[in-house]
């Protein structure tokens, strides 16, 4: 019911901040070459230049999230391994941006990076196992003890309590 409207807002949110991350870095790498800046004698055009390796790296990682959160909503599975490990680390960043902004930008910026975590976690949290495509129930097959499988339990390492039976001789 909310999994997947969540996950089709997050994609979105994450395919917009991809190109704001990228395009904000690719302006300020811009204005620091035009400007000529230099941060601490450092040379202007390393600065220029990896600012905008920086916003493409970025821009890519959010737009690799949002495809994520886009496969989520579009399969309406959960997400695993890398896909996974992706959201959860989209949500640590999302957090880490949401205390910078507090202390540094406003309340604003604070309220959307939390919203945002909050999306991913619920994105996250909410798909249990039981969605998605439903595996067929295993049919009865009798065996040994019925149905049900074996009397006694398999022994764990292939050894067992019991004592093996007495060789016979003929």
């Amino acid at each position: 019911m909310i999994r997947r409207p969540a996950a089709w807002v997050v994609a979105v949110v994450l395919f917009a901040e991809a190109f704001g991350v990228a395009m904000l870095n690719w302006i300020m790498g811009n204005l620091v070459d035009a400007q000529n800046m230099s941060l601490a004698g450092l040379d202007p055009d390393a600065m220029s230049m990896s600012s905008k390796i920086g916003g493409i790296v970025f821009g890519l990682y959010f737009a690799l999230c949002a495809l994520v959160a886009l496969l989520v909503a579009v399969r309406d599975r959960q997400p695993a391994g890398l896909g996974r490990i992706l959201l959860i680390s989209a949500a640590v960043v999302h957090g880490l941006l949401a205390a910078v902004a507090w202390a540094l930008i406003g309340r604003p910026q604070f309220l959307f990076m939390i919203v945002m975590l909050g999306l991913i976690v619920l994105v996250l949290v909410t798909y249990d196992g039981r969605h998605g495509p439903v595996a067929a129930e295993p049919h009865a097959t009798p065996g040994p003890g019925g149905p049900e499988g074996p009397e006694d339990p398999p022994a764990v390492g292939g050894s067992s309590l019991t004592p093996p039976p007495a060789p016979t001789t003929p």
